[in-house]
């Protein structure tokens, strides 16, 4: 990547954020998906059937039963939907529209051109460090781990219930954990936490990418139309975010709500919940975007100065030809004419509304709906619906 100017670099080209890993490396052996295919629609239906198909199967005829009266049923366990199907099967199908959507703004970064030449080579090594990062064997497997200690808690709170359901059944003498309890612990829960994991390493290894070159010299323009020195692209990115935000969201939600069912929810903890939820999933977009602050800050400061002093220049010699010299500190007589110098005003006026943060709020209002979607839902079962939409409103202006 020694020009990366000239077209899109050969980095920026490979850094595809769904490629890469032993866990990819194991699908393409398995055909379940190509080099230049992802075939995330099969994929995700191949996932779902083992996460969510086959405890279902293992546990007929009852797993079709709506009758609770015996403990909760599969059919009728929400958990199990949000998790093993809508969490698993959209984390799955964002990784086409992601993988298209950062991999953009890559290339518009380096089209632009926003990095300086002299910045070129460090570009370039931190493009490639966050292949290698990508990559990792060592993240991919703290990844597994942390899948397998999710599954034992899981296994664990199975043999420590006083209520059977469709994962255990409960007696004085003892808990039995249900073949579709076991396939549960075994598969679906350590597949959902895996792909979650996974996903927020990934994230991470594209923040750190942006943070890196946020570092470097940068070709920012204070009068840029966009109001953002030319960068406001990036400030969109977390928008590839929507449909994996919204299946984790759900399985969250799903989680509160299990909590909730035997308990008095007021709007009050609703809110502290809903609040508390979208401020981490925003945190995660803060954090890379934020870094870009100091590079707009620094050039709004030099900007204004070197245009504050033009203008006061081009305006002390409009004075001088409107009224014949200076009011104050009369000019030399070789001094230059107005014709010397451009008018700056609107090059100022410009720069002084330059936003020297890349976060908006319209950037960031499709990923916090997808946030909050399924928790309205959820609070909705609880507090009447007027009141779920009023909070949501209000959480969403913030």
């Amino acid at each position: 990547m020694n020009n990366m100017h000239a077209g899109a670099p050969k980095a920026t080209r490979e850094f595809l954020v769904a490629h890469g890993g032993p866990f990819y490396e194991l699908q393409r052996r398995l055909r379940l998906l190509h080099d230049h295919a992802l075939m995330a629609g099969r994929r995700a239906i191949v996932f779902i059937c083992l996460a969510w198909f086959i405890p279902l199967l293992l546990g007929l005829p009852g797993s079709l039963s709506w009758d609770s009266s015996r403990g909760l049923t599969y059919i009728a366990d929400i958990s199990v939907w949000a998790r093993f199907v809508i969490a698993i099967g959209l984390l799955v199908l964002a990784e086409q529209r992601l993988e298209k959507s950062l991999q953009e703004k890559l290339r518009q970064l380096a089209s632009a051109p926003i990095v300086a030449p002299s910045s070129l080579t460090e570009a370039a090594r931190a493009v490639n460090h966050a292949l290698v990062r990508r990559n990792s064997r060592i993240a991919e497997g703290i990844c597994l781990l942390v899948a397998i200690v999710a599954a034992g808690i899981v296994l664990r709170h199975l043999y420590r219930v006083d209520v059977s359901s469709w994962a255990v059944i409960s007696s004085p003498e003892g808990n039995l954990v249900t073949l579709a309890g076991w396939w549960s612990v075994v598969v679906s829960v350590p597949l959902f936490w895996f792909l979650t994991t996974r996903g927020l390493w990934r994230h991470l290894v594209w923040s750190l990418l942006l943070r890196r070159l946020a570092r470097l010299e940068l070709r920012l323009v204070s009068t840029h139309p966009d109001g953002k020195g030319g960068i406001a692209f990036l400030a969109d990115y977390p928008n590839g975010y929507v449909t994996s935000v919204f299946g984790v969201s759900c399985a969250v939600a799903a989680t509160v709500a299990q909590n909730l069912s035997h308990e008095t929810a007021t709007l009050t903890n609703i809110t502290i919940l809903m609040a508390g939820w979208l401020i981490l999933v925003l945190a995660l977009f803060v954090f890379p975007l934020s870094a870009f602050t100091r590079p707009l800050a620094d050039l709004k400061k030099a900007s204004l100065a070197r245009l504050g002093a033009q203008a006061t220049q081009y305006h002390r010699l409009a004075e001088r030809k409107l009224t014949g010299g200076n009011a104050v500190s009369e000019a030399t007589p070789n001094a230059e004419t107005v014709e010397d110098v451009a008018d700056p005003t609107k090059s100022y006026e410009l720069t002084r509304k330059l936003s020297v943060t890349l976060l908006s709020h319209t950037a960031l209002l499709p990923v916090s709906a997808a946030a909050l979607a399924p928790f309205a839902i959820v609070a909705s079962t609880k507090v009447p619906f007027k009141e779920v939409l009023s909070l949501v409103k209000k959480l969403l202006l913030i």
